[in-house]
């Protein structure tokens, strides 16, 4: 299982990871004035984030100890401004073949859906350290 300390660029953002299993991963984050855009809600690229890491952890909950994966696509579908204290992204897998996983994610800012992603994610043997 993954957790946000593995991943520094989720440390850097403040992004929490809920234990994910079954293809299914929650995460969120606390929104902070560095995340605001100008207009005082939430950046999109912070949408974005919390989006592709819950559905890399969704993934990752399916995977062997030898593999890993990496995002290839996504499409976000941003439906309205983030304005509130907690972003929180619900994800799951669509369907996980030999190489590559379709995710879905839900992002959702004080209970209101504000984005919707997709994506495409290939499916890796882990390199040797």
């Amino acid at each position: 299982m993954t957790t946000t300390s593995e991943i520094p660029f989720a440390r850097l953002t403040g992004v929490t990871l809920d234990p994910a299993r079954d293809g299914r991963s929650r995460g969120s984050v606390a929104l902070r004035p560095e995340h605001l855009n100008s207009h005082g809600a939430a950046h999109g690229g912070l949408t974005f984030t919390l989006a592709d890491t819950c559905m890399g952890a969704a993934l990752r909950s399916l995977l062997e100890p030898t593999q890993t994966c990496v995002t290839v696509e996504t499409k976000m579908s941003y439906f309205r401004a983030g304005v509130g204290k907690t972003m929180v992204s619900e994800s799951e897998i669509v369907h996980k073949g030999r190489t590559i996983a379709s995710l879905q994610c839900r992002v959702f800012v004080d209970d209101a859906l504000i984005a919707a992603a997709t994506g495409t994610f290939a499916i890796r043997g882990k390199a040797a350290p």
